[in-house]
């Protein structure tokens, strides 16, 4: 069949991320409904977790929703779903506008501020640099330190050790710190929404 190249690719999480504005004195119902909704999208494959920021200021009143999933075909089976259709049609009575939704790719999510609305990431060239120098020194570090011990190990069982370790350092360790050193030249002071 022509699909079977396709499903051998390897997939990348995707993030979606949703703005809604929510008709003043109908906060409660709608937290209350993307609540419910968030349960369901859990019980889907590939589901990988939600964030709810709320609105703290009349400059920025609208709610972020921020979900992934593990793969695009994964994050299609929910958006076609009837729970999903469901729940979106209790949710849209409450909002004075229509949601924007903004997919992607997973690794935007490691470039957010603390206390920033995650919307706007930004330019590619500045997130791989910044990437870049949290990436090339814990790995050489790692291999200065660990080498000799990791050298008997096959390739691939070493190449997932240190991977591993990688990206649980990047994800957790590096780069919220890298994202607020270089934070000056990643995010123009003008379009942050520091709270």
């Amino acid at each position: 069949m022509n699909t079977a190249p396709e499903n051998r690719e390897i997939a990348e999480p995707i993030t979606v991320v949703i703005s809604r504005r929510v008709k003043s004195g109908h906060e409660d119902a709608f937290e209350a409904l993307s609540t419910k909704m968030t349960e369901a999208a859990a019980s889907f494959p590939g589901y990988m977790g939600t964030n709810l920021f709320r609105p703290t200021s009349a400059a920025d009143p609208e709610y972020r929703i921020i979900f992934k999933f593990r793969s695009q075909e994964d994050l299609q089976r929910w958006q076609l779903s009837s729970e999903r259709e469901a729940a979106l049609q209790e949710i849209e009575v409450l909002l004075d506008a229509p949601s924007k939704v903004e997919v992607m790719p997973g690794l935007v999510t490691w470039f957010s501020l603390p206390g920033q609305n995650p919307v706007q990431p930004p330019p590619k060239y500045k997130m791989t640099i910044v990437s870049w120098l949290a990436l090339f020194p814990t790995v050489t570090l790692i291999f200065w330190l660990f080498g000799p011990l990791l050298e008997p190990v096959p390739l691939v069982l070493r190449t997932l050790i240190v991977t591993a370790v990688v990206m649980l350092l990047m994800s957790y360790v590096l780069m919220p710190r890298f994202t607020r050193w270089f934070a000056f030249w990643l995010f123009p002071r003008e379009k942050r929404d520091i709270r």
